[in-house]
């Protein structure tokens, strides 16, 4: 598996995961708060598609997978 499959699973793995904590309608719900981090997912998405930086291409670059996605 590449990168760019790794941080789009990443990604929207989180967000779905933070919308099920962060909206109330949710049997998972805890807080509103974790509607913060479905932003922050978002925001560093798009981000990366200007700056072609992305912190989870340059984690697994460490762990020796190749094929960056940013």
């Amino acid at each position: 598996m590449n990168a760019e499959r790794i941080v789009r699973i990443v990604a929207g793995t989180f967000i779905m995961l933070s919308l099920a904590l962060g909206v109330e309608e949710s049997p998972l719900f805890v807080s509103r708060y974790f509607l913060l981090f479905t932003a922050f997912v978002g925001l560093n998405l798009f981000q990366s598609g200007f700056t072609k930086f992305c912190p989870l291409d340059s984690i697994l670059a460490k762990f020796g997978i190749k094929g960056g996605f940013c």
